[in-house]
This record gives C-alpha cells, structure tokens and sequence, in this order.
C-alpha cells in the first residue's frame, strides 16, 4: 500500500491496528495473546496460562481459575505497525467484556479449537462482532492436538456462524505430526524449525503436497475474486491474477465483511501466530478503513460526524472503568481531535466536565505515561469522577453524544451482607464501585428485609465479584442461595376499562382509560400504542397513560418480578374539564395494568443453550441427568477422542452447582457451557413450588 501524497498523521493512522481476540473459553486466546506479545518482543518471557504467569490475566482470580475474566488491553509494534490488542474473555458470565471491547475495536481475531471447531460462545462472540461489523480473521489453533481437523473446523464456521471461511494456508501434517503450512498466495512452503517455532524455513512445496495445494488455491481463488469487480473479471476470463491482486481482493473481501480469511497453527508452540501477525496488517482495517462513527448534539439532536483527524474536534467514547487503589482507570477509544494530560473534556450525558489527570498506555496493568493521545488511539486515563461505560467525551463548543451500549438482563441474583456489622458502609462503597465498573452486575436494597442483592449473568459471575470483595478488600461476606431472575408475561389478550375518580373537597382527579393488552415476542418489556380517535381523551393525557402502564409493568405488580411481551393499546377513555390532569391519567394507567394481569399473568424462567462434552461412554447418563433436570436435548455429536457434545435447553433453575454433579457422572472428564437462550413459561407446579419459595422468603 503506498503511503505517498499522504500527511505524517495519516501515514500514522495507517499503521495502526486496533483489534481484540475473541473465543469460546479455553479455546487459547489468552495464550496466541501472550505469544503475540513475545514475537512482537513486548515482553521477553512468554507467560503460560496453566501455571498463572499470564501478562494479560493479572488478576489474582483469573492466574487461579486460569480463565480470562475481564478484559486486558495492551499494545505492541510489528515491523512499522502500532497493534492495540485487547484480549477478551471467553466465558458467558464476562460476556460484557466483549461487548464494549467489539464496539471500540477496528478488527478482531477469532480463535477456534482444531479439535472442537464452532463452540457455543464462539458462536456468542461472532454474533457480537456483527452486530458492530468487526471485520474479523480466523486462527484455527491447537492443530497439534489428538484429533485435530483444519477443515471440519473450517466447515463448522460456514454451518454454525454462517461464515464465508476461506483458509489462505494449507497444513502441512496434522496432530503430532503437524510441522508447517503451504501459503496458498505466495505458494510456497513453511516449515517450523524443532526447537523454536518462531524460526522457519520458506521453500518449495513439497512435491506430493502441490496437487493438493494447487487444488486449494483454486479454491481460494474463486471465492476472493468475487470481493473484487477487476479481479472477478480476469477470473471469468481466465486470465492470470496476480498476488498483489488476490491480497487486494481479500482485503476488500475482509472489510466489506464478505469473507474471513482462515489461518492455522499451534499458538502454544509458537507455530502460525507470526502469520497472523502479517494477516492483521494486511487484511484487518486501520482506523481510516472504518467509516466515521455517528453521533448526536445533545443540545440540538441534530446528527454530528468528525473526520478521524487530530485537527478535528475532539471526541472519545468511554468503554471500561476499573477501580484501582492508584485511582480509578477509564479506557477510551478516541475517534477524533486530541486528548491532552491535564485538560478538561465535556461529558454530553451528564452535562458535566472530566478533568484528566494522567494519560497512559496501558499493558495488562503496566502503565506507559504520555502526554497526548491523537485520533485512532485506544488509552487508559487517571482522575475521571462520574464517566461510566457508554458515555461520550468531547468539548462544550461541539458536543456530541455517540451511542451508548446495550447489555443484557441478569438472569441470577443472591443476597449479600458484611459478617462484621461496622463493614456495611464499606462493603456498599466497593459493590457502588463494581457497578459502575461492570453493567451487567446489579445492586439494590431489598425494601423489604433491608438486605442488599446482587444480580449478575451466572453463578461463576456472582462469585468472582464476591472473591474479589473478600480477598481484595478484606471484608468477609456472608451470601444467601443463589436465585433466579424471574419474568413475568400475560397469558393472553384481555381489555378493561381503568377508572381513577376521586373527590375530597377542592378540585378532584377524574380519568377514564380504555385498554387492550396483549403479547408479542418481539417486544422486550412494553410497546404502548395510541389508538384514540375522536379525541376522546386529550392529546396532552395520552402519554401519562403510557407512562403509568409502562412503570407498573417494570415493577412487576406484586411478586416483584418484571413484565415483559407486553403490548397496550389505549383506544378510548373519558376526560373532565376541570378534574382531569396527567397524574389522574398516569394512576390510570398503573390500574389498568393491574385489571390485566388479574388472573391473566404467568411466570417465565431463564432457558439456557447448553453444551456438555464427555467420553462416549458416560453419554447416556450425562442425557438421563439432563432430562432429570427438565432439559431438552437438541443433538448428540460423536468427536475425535472418544467424546461426544449434546447441546440442547434447560431451564437456569435446574442448574445450580452442575458442575459438582458433571464431574461425578464422567469421572471428572466432562465439561460444559452454558449462555441465555430465551425465557419460557414455568409449568403450573413448578411455578406454585416458586411461588411458595418466595412466600417463605
């Protein structure tokens, strides 16, 4: 790519990459993360996952899990390239860690497992990264395992993801034997040296390999070409097409989100990663390859859009917050202008400004301070008070407000209290904390008990942040028994007539509201519809109506649990000169809700997608508990190795302490996953079992 006829500052933008890894847990990306760091020579040992000495998993839970639980961010040079490289989690209950990292990143690198391809929160992750069109790339990892398979991998991108895979490598070997990979552009060999992977050997294609190879890249040929209108043409012509021209192809194919380019190796053996590394610079987008972000003026609500130029005006999105004794540190991607140390920057949501006490690049917790962070740059910063995730920065002269981020419901929740009554004020200061740093952890104070409950995506979730309170901050906890996050929905249509009418001296409250309720799957928690004609209830009333239906159902009427599916139709009602005024209108409202769920009203519960992989042979009992426990299982698959995967849906409710049960059944050879598939109607006795539960409670 020429760099002539360019400014400093573009040539600059050009050679960044800001991208994140991301995966099903366990499939190696903390691991290809370390190593990338040791082949770019930022750090000079390579961390292991296994025995704790991860640089990208720095917190004490994650080097004793050996899991990734928040997500890490860092940054390294390849030849005149800047990487930012943000390692995600890869188990469901961190699943917000992905989220805001995806809506802050140009490109991502998905890694999959060679022996178990497309596993369910590869599947999660995917669908994330195209929600925010993330250009992606593939690194099949652990080709060097028993039963490895670099193309039933492959198969299962196209099956599951619906994913245009297209590999640009050809293994050489497989399983133990799995020495090299064929570059299917340059056609040519790559051998890795036997005691040190990083060294390797490009030659010709070994002779019984070219048919195979040659076969490949005809392949791989055809499918790029249709990503490019010149290159398309001289292959339906059948003329010659050049490598730069196949590289250009896949490039263009990559960013217009039409292929994933596939590549393959042992990222524990060092084997492939360094041609990930070029990939990234060659088919990942810079910052200048992504078009403008889009905002709003919160003054004027008019659409605002600034070119990604340092001389532009400034403007950032916060993505993370954590809490840090050394003061709290907030992660910002800047989208345009310039952040200087010691400025003061304009928060468009809460009207207010940050000041920005230190700057600094961040490398897992390493900290490297700089003055300036310019357009493109992803940055931690020191002294911001009340930014938290989703809002915008920008100056008071051309405010803008970007999109805020979206996470999902909890679905689990459990009460917590200190052991030492004089910890309470303390222990409500850290869980305030841990909101503002995670948006899918939740904290109130039940109202009734006065106890405090903590909600979160999953039992895993819940204890982490207890752990970190306890082993953190000192402060022994006692919890209750896990919960689940109930709903509640309408069993079926039903239209009532609310009448809020009260005299007591002086003026009095009159409003009359006709009302039909029903369901629809689509609808989250309320769609209110106006379908007055005749101006039987005056315009000003109608949304007070709305908003008393809509508070009532998020209330969730007497058992606490909120409504969702709900769909109400104000269609007429009655008005009073004097009496009638939006209050009257709202209490309405709530009381037609009320008349609707009277008999009508039916619990819903969490489903989860699960996956369970075991040895054959324990299969069947693995499916006898699962049925035991109201689970539906959906497909059985045998595995290389002697393991076979069910998948299927069970109810969150049945699944408290699985894992104990699992690994008793299969003798400790069994694993699963779980994630938030939908939410079901409870069956009549379970719910009454439910019900009672809460009465005692």
């Amino acid at each position: 790519m020429s760099d002539q006829k360019e400014s400093p500052e573009e040539t600059r933008i050009r050679h960044t990459r800001n991208f994140g890894v991301i995966a099903h847990i366990d499939a190696g990306k903390t691991t290809f993360s370390e190593r990338v760091l040791f082949i770019t020579g930022k750090n000079h040992k390579i961390g292991e996952v296994h025995d704790g000495g991860a640089t990208m998993d720095y917190m004490q839970e994650e080097r004793d899990r050996g899991i990734t639980i928040t997500s890490a961010a860092t940054s390294c040079d390849w030849g005149k390239y800047k990487f930012s490289l943000i390692d995600t989690p890869g188990h469901v209950d961190f699943t917000v860690e992905v989220e805001r990292s995806l809506r802050v990143l140009d490109g991502a690198v998905g890694v999959f497992c060679a022996v178990a391809g497309v596993q369910p929160q590869s599947e999660t992750v995917w669908r994330q990264a195209n929600r925010y069109n993330v250009p992606r790339i593939a690194f099949v990892n652990k080709m060097d395992r028993t039963g490895a398979d670099f193309y039933k991998a492959i198969e299962t991108m196209r099956e599951r993801l619906n994913a245009n895979a297209v590999p640009l490598v050809m293994p050489i070997g497989r399983e133990k034997d799995f020495i090299g990979l064929v570059d299917l552009i340059e056609m040519k060999s790559c051998i890795w040296a036997d005691n040190d992977a990083r060294e390797m050997t490009v030659g010709d294609i070994p002779d019984e390999l070219k048919e195979e190879a040659q076969k490949h890249r005809e392949i791989m040929i055809e499918a790029v070409a249709e990503c490019h209108d010149d290159v398309l043409e001289k292959f339906l012509e059948g003329k010659e097409i050049s490598n730069d021209e196949i590289q250009m192809a896949i490039r263009k194919g990559t960013l217009d989100l039409k292929i994933t380019p596939v590549f393959c190796g042992s990222a524990f053996k060092d084997k492939g990663v360094q041609n990930v590394l070029d990939a990234i610079v060659d088919y990942l987008p810079s910052p200048l390859d992504v078009p403008p972000i889009e905002g709003i003026d919160p003054e004027s609500d008019e659409k605002v859009s600034f070119k990604l130029r340092s001389d532009e005006p400034f403007a950032s999105l916060v993505f993370k917050t954590i809490s840090d004794p050394n003061g709290d540190l907030t992660f910002i991607r800047i989208y345009s202008g310039q952040m200087k140390q010691g400025e003061r920057y304009y928060n468009g949501r809460s009207r207010r400004y940050e000041r920005i006490g230190r700057l600094m690049r961040m490398h897992a917790m390493t900290r490297e301070p700089i003055d300036v962070a310019e357009a493109g740059d992803i940055v931690a910063v020191v002294g911001i008070k009340d930014a938290i995730t989703g809002d915008t920065l920008s100056t008071r002269d051309h405010p803008v407000v970007y999109e805020a981020m979206t996470f999902p419901d909890t679905v689990i929740s459990m009460a917590i209290e200190p052991k030492s009554a004089g910890d309470r004020d303390k222990l409500s200061s850290i869980i305030g904390k841990m909101v503002r740093e995670d948006p899918t952890f939740k904290a109130v104070t039940d109202e009734q008990t006065g106890q405090m409950v903590i909600s979160g995506m999953g039992e895993l979730h819940l204890e982490v942040k207890c752990n970190l309170i306890t082993n953190d901050h000192k402060i022994g906890v006692t919890v209750g028994r896990p919960k689940v996050a109930y709903k509640m929905t309408l069993k079926g249509p039903k239209k009532v007539e609310a009448r809020h009418i009260k005299q007591s001296g002086g003026s009095g409250q009159f409003a009359v509201a006709r009302v039909r309720f029903s369901t629809d799957e689509d609808v989250e928690h309320c769609k209110y519809i106006d379908a007055i004609k005749g101006g039987s209830v005056p315009r000003e009333y109608i949304p007070a109506v709305g908003h008393g239906i809509t508070t009532a159902v998020k209330s969730g009427g007497r058992l606490g649990f909120p409504f969702c599916k709900v769909v109400a139709e104000l269609y007429d009602g009655q008005s009073h000169d004097v009496d009638s005024s939006v209050m009257a209108f709202e209490a309405a409202g709530v009381q037609a809700f009320r008349m609707a769920c009277e008999g009508n009203s039916q619990l819903l519960e969490p489903i989860m997608k699960i996956e369970i992989e075991a040895p054959e042979e324990k299969t069947g009992d693995v499916i006898g508990d699962l049925s035991s426990r109201r689970g539906l299982v959906e497909e059985m698959i045998t595995k290389p190795g002697g393991i076979s995967s069910v998948t299927g849906k069970v109810p969150l409710s049945e699944m408290f302490q699985y894992s104990t049960m699992l690994r008793s059944l299969t003798q400790g050879r069994g694993t699963y996953s779980m994630e938030p598939s939908t939410y079901e109607p409870v069956p009549p006795n379970i719910a009454e079992k439910v019900l009672e539960d809460i009465a005692k409670d």
